[in-house]
């Protein structure tokens, strides 16, 4: 649609404008300044796909995929998966799930930038499985009292209020588990501990710790034990925005290595390597566009999300290593950018559901 090509020439000139330039710099911070989302909410990026009535643009999800897509070209994993965090996967339990007064106290503010958001649910001992999730939250008077940890929480250090998955029954499990909004500044909350990563440094990848915090009933997101469905309602979602950037990497990865090359044809064996990154590169984008047109048009797409999650990261890693050698077989020396690239493209096998993961939902999808 026009509208969408119109939206991805803007936010291709923003990030090339205010985020890129800066991706040195907050890399070295482990960093980046709360302002980067006070100037996405200026220009109604926080809530492309939101309604009106909480500050949104009314939008759909194809723009919030463009808007991820062209994120991606930051020239930073870790200040795209901050803001994508905040975007893609912390804020849309509350759109769907939230009570109207939630959405005011958290939704609204999370679209105008002044609250940020996160999304707990991996633990020490529980990530792609979700259904070992031990953080506990016991019922009192008035809501509840929750204990446990949580680890490599995007947004962990800044967020203003996460959104955490806790076992309510003892038995935990599928049929055990619900979502609570734990706000910054709950006694016993604790989120000062940052993470030392091999990519994404700019992102506050943080450990959470929960000692006796009280989080009141009106805190609880959905139903209680319910909240297996709603990380599974999210799932596919984030999984897709993985495969967006993911596409969105590749397309750059391909360009920079494209341009140094172009003045002297980069040799057979160059030539033979950029044509392989092209393939992969249109090959992820088809399945990807695929799954997006499935999802978008509200179809049941676990199968052909699965699968781009599952092609597009292993090859973002393959084709940035690419870059990297061939970078080197063109005389150039070292590139930053490029090495950037290759650190934070390792995470994608890993987060949002391991490849292990991955595969064994695909087989389930097919009949095995």
């Amino acid at each position: 649609m026009d509208r969408h090509e119109a939206l991805r020439a803007e936010v291709r000139e923003f990030v090339e404008r205010e985020l890129q330039p800066h991706a040195e710099e907050w890399e070295e911070a482990r960093w980046f300044p709360h302002e980067v989302f006070e100037r996405l909410a200026e220009r109604g990026y926080l809530g492309l796909k939101y309604p009106s009535e909480y500050g949104g643009q009314a939008g759909d999800f194809l723009d919030d995929a463009v808007f991820t897509e062209e994120l991606s070209r930051c020239g930073s994993g870790g200040l795209a998966a901050g803001i994508g965090a905040h975007i893609g996967i912390a804020t849309p339990p509350v759109w769907k799930f939230g009570t109207e007064e939630q959405k005011e106290r958290f939704l609204v503010p999370a679209i105008r930038g002044e609250k940020i958001a996160a999304l707990g649910i991996t633990e020490p001992g529980a990530g792609s499985d979700v259904a070992g999730i031990r953080t506990f939250a016991r019922r009192v008077d008035g809501g509840y009292v929750v204990n446990g940890s949580k680890t490599y929480i995007t947004n962990g250090v800044r967020a203003d209020f996460v959104v955490c998955a806790v076992k309510t029954t003892q038995e935990g499990g599928h049929h055990g588990l619900s979502f609570v909004v734990v706000e910054k500044g709950m006694e016993g909350f604790d989120q000062s501990k940052a993470l030392k990563k091999m990519g994404w440094h700019a992102s506050d990848t943080g450990e959470l710790a929960f000692d006796d915090v009280f989080v009141p009933e009106e805190n609880l997101l959905g139903r209680e034990n319910g909240g297996f469905y709603l990380i599974m309602a999210n799932f596919q979602w984030e999984r897709l925005l993985m495969a967006l950037g993911a596409v969105g990497a590749m397309q750059r990865l391909l360009e920079d290595t494209v341009e140094p090359l172009s003045g002297n044809g980069g040799g057979r064996d160059a030539r033979r390597a950029v044509a392989d990154m092209a393939t992969r590169l249109e090959t992820a984008r088809a399945v990807t566009y695929n799954a997006l047109r499935l999802f978008a048009g509200g179809h049941d797409a676990v199968r052909e999300v699965t699968i781009a999650k599952l092609k597009t990261q292993r090859d973002c890693f393959e084709v940035a290593d690419m870059a990297l050698q061939l970078r080197g077989l063109a005389g150039y020396g070292q590139d930053a950018g490029l090495e950037r690239a290759a650190r934070d493209a390792r995470l994608g096998p890993i987060g949002g559901g391991t490849d292990e993961v991955m595969k064994e939902i695909l087989v389930k999808q097919i009949g095995l």
